[in-house]
């Protein structure tokens, strides 16, 4: 039977209506068609390459929410999307979920933070974004702005959920990413975080800055995303952060040397206190301040001694023991001088021993009987740049040996400082400045 005209062109427009409203049925996780109402300011993109992904990338975690309840979710970009099936072997032991579309900006993690992130009710998130809104022409402003927004939205759900947040990665020019904008989007982040303590922000544009403030191409081959490598490279820097915040198991056996005893017990801060600051340092404190009043680091003045025998972090939470480490938490105000020594004093000569790892960039030292010894991430912060043996983001063995005086100081075996002076008497201490330290295996020998 022949269809009249007239009906057939109802039955086209009545099966293009059901085919809508199916479409909008399968697709709840779709981008939404206009920006009216949504939060934040500059970019959603919409090139039908990236909504095919961004709603096949979440109505695939739809289906997948309730296995991945409890994870450490990584939440950014095609960066973190390009971790793949890796990320999990990246981080032995951790249940995680990654939660990265290429592509996406800051506007639209901000969109899907509920449903992709909270909803999950994570353990932590580590947060890498920023970079595509500035192939968008967003302003630094606007990307912080967004950022603003998806920190208050976490602190809104559980201002105890740890954000571990990556400095935008160093691209090039050519990706119209220049330096200078990527530099003012992390100087935008870092004021933003400043003192909010469930922020940690790691410092991974100096892990892959190749000196001029670009990508390292052996690391970036396209000068935008991360070869394998790379990826190793950025997990090495995250780890010793995730330990720290008790969401990677450790297992770390030891045996103690003979003659040797601990300084640091591994599970609280007995033996360990603040002593008062000393005017050499009050002094340095008010001329940094004097000089340079926007970047000088915080430096809290010590009037008291004060031992924190017990305690498994200091009140203030700036050192904390955590799974067998002494660990110099990264402050909140980027860089915050703070020193923690022990109340006993050593007159004998000794050999003090003990492992240390530094977050990139990170800068602290190591006090015996008053004088620093520099113990950062060396091969970013130096001063000690050109040793062979020293191991970033990863444990490196300290070795001072005190003798009538004169302390002679060694990394994985280098010599660092061959005779130092030191007083007769005095404390072992160790700083904390920007960044996060751990020190662990804290051991003496007196001679």
């Amino acid at each position: 039977m022949k269809v009249p005209h007239c009906c057939l062109r109802f039955l086209l427009v009545l099966s293009f209506s059901f085919a809508a409203y199916a479409e909008t049925e399968r697709s709840p996780f779709a981008i939404p068609e206009t920006d009216e109402g949504l939060p934040g300011e500059g970019t959603i993109r919409r090139y039908e390459w990236f909504r095919n992904l961004w709603e096949g990338r979440r109505s695939a975690w739809a289906k997948s929410a309730e296995a991945d309840r409890g994870a450490v979710v990584f939440l950014g970009d095609s960066i973190t999307q390009g971790w793949g099936g890796a990320l999990g072997a990246a981080f032995p032991g951790m249940k995680v979920a990654n939660r990265g579309i290429s592509g996406d900006t800051t506007r639209g993690v901000l969109i899907r933070l509920e449903e992709d992130v909270l909803s999950l009710a994570p353990s932590g998130i580590v947060l890498l974004i920023g970079t595509n809104d500035l192939d968008e022409d967003g302003t630094p402003e606007i990307i912080a702005g967004n950022l603003k927004l998806i920190l208050e939205a976490i602190a809104a759900y559980d201002s105890e959920l740890p954000v571990v947040l990556c400095e935008v990665f160093p691209s090039h020019a050519s990706k119209n990413r220049p330096t200078e904008l990527i530099q003012e989007v992390n100087e935008r982040y870092r004021k933003l975080v400043k003192g909010n303590e469930q922020v940690l922000v790691l410092d991974t544009f100096e892990l892959f800055d190749d000196g001029s403030g670009d990508a390292i191409p052996e690391l970036f081959p396209d000068l935008l995303h991360l070869n394998e490598a790379g990826y190793a490279k950025w997990a090495a820097a995250l780890r010793p952060i995730l330990e720290g915040l008790e969401l990677l198991p450790v297992e770390e056996p030891f045996a103690l040397e003979e003659g040797f005893e601990y300084l640091f017990n591994g599970y609280d801060l007995t033996g360990w206190g603040y002593e008062v600051t000393s005017q050499k340092d009050i002094a340095s404190a008010a001329k940094w301040k004097a000089a340079d009043p926007e970047g000088a680091a915080e430096w809290p003045i010590v009037e008291e001694p004060v031992a924190f025998d017990g305690l498994a972090e200091s009140p203030d939470g700036r050192f904390a023991a955590v799974n067998g480490r002494l660990v110099v938490r990264i402050p909140s105000s980027y860089r915050k001088i703070q020193q923690l020594h022990t109340t006993r004093q050593f007159s004998k000569d000794f050999v003090l021993r003990m492992q240390f790892r530094a977050s990139p960039f990170a800068d602290s030292g190591v006090y015996v009987r008053g004088p620093q010894l520099q113990c950062r991430d060396y091969a970013l912060a130096g001063p000690y740049e050109d040793l062979k043996n020293y191991n970033p983001q990863g444990w490196n063995d300290l070795e001072i040996t005190v003798r009538d005086g004169v302390a002679r100081c060694l990394c994985n075996g280098e010599v660092l400082e061959a005779g130092m002076q030191v007083p007769d008497t005095g404390s072992i201490g160790v700083e904390g400045d920007r960044g996060q330290m751990e020190y662990r295996r804290i051991r003496l020998k007196e001679l």
